[in-house]
């Protein structure tokens, strides 16, 4: 994955982070990542994209998920992660995400994850819906 800095995502999260977050060597733990990617992209779905996740018909379940990891962070900071979609598929969309020290240009991290977005009772893959679809096109690479 291509190192991308701020610019590159259109829209971000701050995230604080906890004193449970951090290891015994004094940095966030790199389990505590897929957390805030986690976070950043199903606030955005929430808010900004219709996604109901007690009561829609569709749910996103990741597939895949890797993270390249550039200079620690610790707690306590506050992060900004920056989200984009690098594709968007019929039922699938994969995410970038970039964590960032406030005011910092050049990721601590990047990671990427995919959802494959099927039927909550089936598990079957469906389409996208036009309102959510829409959402995450205006944040597409």
């Amino acid at each position: 994955m291509e190192n991308r800095t701020r610019d590159a995502y259109p829209r971000f999260r701050a995230l604080p982070t906890r004193w449970a977050d951090n290891d015994i060597y004094g940095h966030i733990n790199n389990a505590a990542y897929y957390g805030f990617f986690d976070t950043a992209v199903n606030g955005f779905l929430i808010e900004e994209a219709g996604l109901d996740i007690h009561e829609g018909r569709v749910i996103g379940l990741v597939v895949e998920t890797g993270c390249n990891y550039f200079a620690p962070l610790a707690y306590p900071e506050t992060v900004d992660a920056g989200v984009r979609v690098a594709r968007l598929g019929n039922s699938s969309v994969s995410y970038e995400i970039g964590l960032f020290r406030m005011g910092e240009d050049q990721p601590a991290a990047q990671g990427r994850f995919v959802h494959v977005y099927v039927d909550r009772d089936t598990r079957r893959p469906v389409p996208l819906p036009d309102g959510m679809r829409a959402a995450l096109a205006a944040i597409s690479a």
